[in-house]
């Protein structure tokens, strides 16, 4: 069902001419705005004076290389407005970062902000082939995350008319999913099969506009062929300005950076490097527009690589590939690096096992130790029947994706943690209790 849903579905545009615009042109914009964002943080964030002071105004694009990374404890040493660059009464808006130990990262959006922001978030939903005059059921957290009120403000300068349900409470999504009717849905990729559990295959929805977590190919295919639509990667960071950064269009070919707003870069993880395209490392993103909260170099700690390659549909700006996983959320077990992202992956491969899973990490000793805990699929069997036999193959199945061995338990259909709109924890560290 998601195959052919694809098949109907194309990517549209909202500004057709940037979307298409040369690269030369482009890169020319890019430099001239670059320049101007980095005399503008000179100026007036004084908690940078001092790192910027060696810093010439950038002759070319590759002069960014000389800027210094910020990453978050930049944000969070100078809580809340120290890194704003205009007076607080300009700000129209605050957001602010959740679920980290600690202060939040604060970020703020002047009039002009705001509008950026909308436009772009239209662009990757004309993008992914939401047309106007469709309906949207935008089931991300409304409030400080940047997630629902964003999509909103996109949605509508796109023409489309927003349900704004926010997250949670399940029973009222399915009724009104099921009595509006609308064609498209924003929302986290494990809400989405939240939301499979309980909805039928004929539905409404044609395109689902799914981000906020690293998803898998196989994850996309389950929620593809359960809910009988297309699924569209959509990615972004409170820091740089919330969702709308990048997304894939309709072709699913690459998520495309605006970038006359974000300069991208991928770098090595370890000397700061930066790589050639086609290359994994962490993504790093530059704003070129933005007031209030203009950032320099922001160090994401997502893994990803870029390609500038145009698109399919004639987009002639960069792409970066999903997620394959977090930097700082990665696990080291027995000195191997393990993702969430890379479980998942393994997990969808077995044909007993749910997409639902939780990674628990102990430690005896000195010694780590993870174990996965996982569920059968609806109506696989009884777990004394099937719990031997399924978690062999889970066991399997991560030895041969992780080249590690690690513990299986099979816990009851229903019992791990269900995402209820906002990101999903993956990982229980039990370590520093």
């Amino acid at each position: 069902m998601g195959a052919s849903a694809a098949k109907r579905i194309a990517p549209g545009f909202h500004s057709e001419a940037i979307e298409k615009m040369p690269r030369e042109e482009l890169e020319a914009l890019q430099l001239r705005r670059l320049a101007a964002t980095v005399d503008v943080v000179k100026q007036n964030v004084p908690a940078f004076t001092d790192r910027l002071a060696k810093v010439n105004t950038p002759a070319s694009l590759h002069g960014i290389r000389d800027i210094p990374f910020t990453k978050k404890t930049d944000l969070r040493d100078n809580y809340p407005f120290g890194l704003f660059a205009v007076p607080r009464h300009e700000v129209k808006r605050v957001h602010a970062s959740s679920g980290t130990t600690g202060k939040p990262t604060v970020v703020g959006y002047t009039a002009e902000d705001l509008t950026m922001w909308a436009q772009c978030v239209a662009r990757c939903l004309r993008g992914a082939g939401i047309e106007p005059g469709w309906m949207l059921h935008n089931a991300y957290g409304y409030g400080l995350f940047t997630g629902g009120l964003g999509l909103h403000a996109g949605a509508e300068e796109a023409g489309i008319s927003v349900v704004p349900v926010s997250g949670g409470n399940t029973e009222r999504q399915l009724i009104l999913i099921e009595d509006f009717a609308p064609e498209s849905i924003c929302c986290t990729p494990s809400y989405a099969l939240t939301l499979a559990e309980h909805l039928s295959g004929e539905n409404s929805l044609q395109v689902g506009v799914l981000g906020a977590e690293p998803w898998s190919e196989l994850m996309r295919e389950q929620i593809e062929e359960k809910l009988s639509m297309i699924a569209v990667n959509i990615y972004g960071l409170s820091e740089v300005i919330g969702p709308g950064v990048a997304c894939e269009t309709a072709d699913r070919q690459g998520l495309v950076v605006m970038e006359d707003h974000f300069y991208p870069e991928v770098v090595h993880p370890e000397t700061g490097e930066v790589l050639d395209d086609g290359e994994v490392g962490v993504l790093v993103l530059t704003s070129l527009t933005k007031q209030a909260f203009p950032i320099l170099r922001y160090w994401t700690g997502d893994l990803c690589s870029l390609t500038r390659e145009p698109s399919p549909c004639g987009r002639t700006h960069a792409r970066i590939s999903s997620i394959v996983g977090r930097s700082d959320d990665m696990i080291v077990i027995r000195g191997v690096n393990v993702y969430p992202s890379q479980v998942e992956h393994a997990l969808l491969g077995v044909d007993l096992a749910a997409p639902h899973f939780r990674l628990v990490v102990t430690r005896e000793g000195t010694l780590d130790n993870l174990t996965v805990e996982v569920e059968p699929v609806e109506g696989a069997g009884k777990i004394d029947d099937i719990g031997e036999r399924l978690s062999g193959r889970v066991s399997d199945a991560l030895r041969s994706s992780l080249g590690i061995g690690v513990a299986v338990t099979v816990a009851e259909p229903g019992s791990l943690p269900r995402s209820e709109g906002g990101k999903l924890s993956r990982v229980d560290d039990r370590r520093t209790l």
